[in-house]
């Protein structure tokens, strides 16, 4: 089998899809926020490579994916494992971190870990983003088996951190949405090696699940305070309606209130 490709990002091509990503998010959500005690950025080996996988509940996942490690892992190079056919189809995604696979055969899976574990090893300056279940899945549907491929590249690294992460999607008080995310408690490669491929796929699955849950009951809940707002967008009810409320505030003197509810202001 041939020597790996990275994936080549040129830093002006990502700073400048930043630039567009941010605003593009504010238009769309009223905020992205990631609960409080989950975060654990401050608390990693620097040193070591960082995994990141969690549930796959929407077409903006890789978006929220690329935003969440900008804002809390600054330093780290992203990149994404991508079906092969969709990173054809838009190969800008190429020039942003995002690297083909195809794990529905043998040689899929086996370039997909040596593609990967050749990212992992340049150093403690990368992260990898997945979603293993390997399918759009609702936030509350546990049944998917995560994809083996995981557990493989866990057992094969010999240092770093794999941290799961929760995302749900959520309409509060507010006509644009929420999009909620909680991390858990990072697992520590070295503390882990004696575990087996089996054994890994069951860690990480418990792992998640919990952390999906955990994130459930504060969605329910419908509170903003145990999180923080990593970006706050639009409220309101719209151009029109806001423009007519604003034009009524100005005539009458009384302070206008675009938000509807007290989440994220």
């Amino acid at each position: 089998m041939s020597e790996p490709n990275l994936p080549r990002v040129p830093g002006w091509f990502q700073n400048g899809f930043h630039g567009f990503l941010r605003p593009f998010l504010k238009r769309h959500f009223h905020a992205i926020a990631i609960e409080r005690r989950s975060r654990c950025e401050s608390s990693l080996d620097e040193s070591g490579p960082l995994i990141v996988y969690g549930n796959h509940p929407s077409w903006w996942d890789p978006l929220i994916a690329h935003f969440l490690n900008r804002t809390l892992f600054p330093d780290r190079q992203f990149y994404a494992p991508i079906d092969a056919d969709a990173l054809e189809q838009y190969r800008v995604f190429g020039k942003l971190g995002f690297y083909g696979v195809r794990m529905n055969t043998a040689s899929g899976a086996a370039a997909f870990l040596k593609q990967s574990t050749a990212i992992l090893e340049t150093g403690g300056d990368t992260s990898i983003w997945m979603t293993p279940e390997g399918r759009f899945a609702d936030v509350r549907d546990h049944s998917a088996e995560l994809m083996p491929g995981l557990a493989h590249l866990c057992k094969r690294m010999s240092a770093g951190n794999v941290i799961p992460l929760a995302i749900e999607y959520v309409h509060w008080d507010e006509r644009l949405p929420v999009c909620l995310a909680s991390m858990g408690a990072p697992i520590t490669i070295a503390d882990h090696r004696e575990l087996d491929k089996a054994q890994w796929r069951e860690l990480l699955t418990s792992r998640l699940r919990e952390t999906q849950s955990g994130l459930s009951q504060l969605a329910m809940a419908r509170s903003s305070e145990p999180f923080d707002n990593l970006i706050r967008g639009h409220a309101g009810a719209g151009r029109v309606y806001d423009s007519f409320r604003r034009l009524r505030s100005w005539m009458t003197g009384k302070r206008v209130r675009d938000q509807h509810g007290q989440q994220f202001e």
